[in-house]
């Protein structure tokens, strides 16, 4: 049985229930059937927007910006327990959202929570991807996301709703809310209010 480490096929997924790590947009749109989810934190990744968006949030030819998990330091997220009959429908569904352009590698992480310490499948961003963006300050990473707009919707609602699911689990994500404040900022000068 796999406990760690990248994985390539939903059969090597570990038997019994599946645990999946969210950090970004699964936290408020997780999209598949879970019995519990908890606040929890993995070590050796943290979240950062450093993928460029050619589907979800964007387009090839108008990218958009979206969170990984890169490497180094520890991340908070949500850990969403779900239940073995309902894991195959659920990886393949995670396969689906997530592997659209295999910016990702499907990884099992060690997760610790109240609840204990579990291995749950989580997806980490390829740094040799051509949609992996590096580390931008946080004014051009708002200019990338204002009017980027995808299969999923618009960016910047993107970077809202994760920032509220983020606060709802009492994490507070400098780095996204700064980005965020800029994004309000250019908005709030391409429609000023009357």
């Amino acid at each position: 049985m796999t406990t760690a480490g990248e994985i390539e096929r939903i059969d090597q997924l570990p038997s019994g229930p599946l645990y999946v790590f969210g950090y970004g947009s699964l936290l408020w749109r997780p999209g598949f059937d879970y019995r519990s989810s908890h606040r929890a934190r993995i070590h050796g990744f943290h979240r950062a927007l450093r993928v460029w968006s050619f589907h979800h949030r964007g387009t090839p030819d108008r990218p958009g910006l979206v969170l990984g998990l890169d490497r180094g330091g520890s991340c908070l997220g949500c850990m969403f327990e779900v239940a073995e009959g309902n894991k195959r429908a659920a990886a393949e569904y995670l396969w689906e959202r997530e592997m659209v352009t295999n910016v990702y590698i499907p990884r099992l992480v060690k997760v610790a929570c109240d609840g204990g310490r579990f291995t749950a499948l989580t997806f980490v961003l390829d740094r040799n991807h051509e949609q992996y963006a590096g580390l931008l300050r946080p004014e051009h990473a708002a200019d990338h996301i204002l009017g980027a707009q995808g299969a999923s919707g618009a960016n910047p609602e993107y970077v809202r709703e994760t920032v509220a699911g983020l606060e709802r689990l009492g994490v507070r994500d400098q780095g996204l809310r700064s980005v965020l404040r800029h994004l309000e900022g250019s908005l709030d000068r391409e429609f000023p209010s009357d």
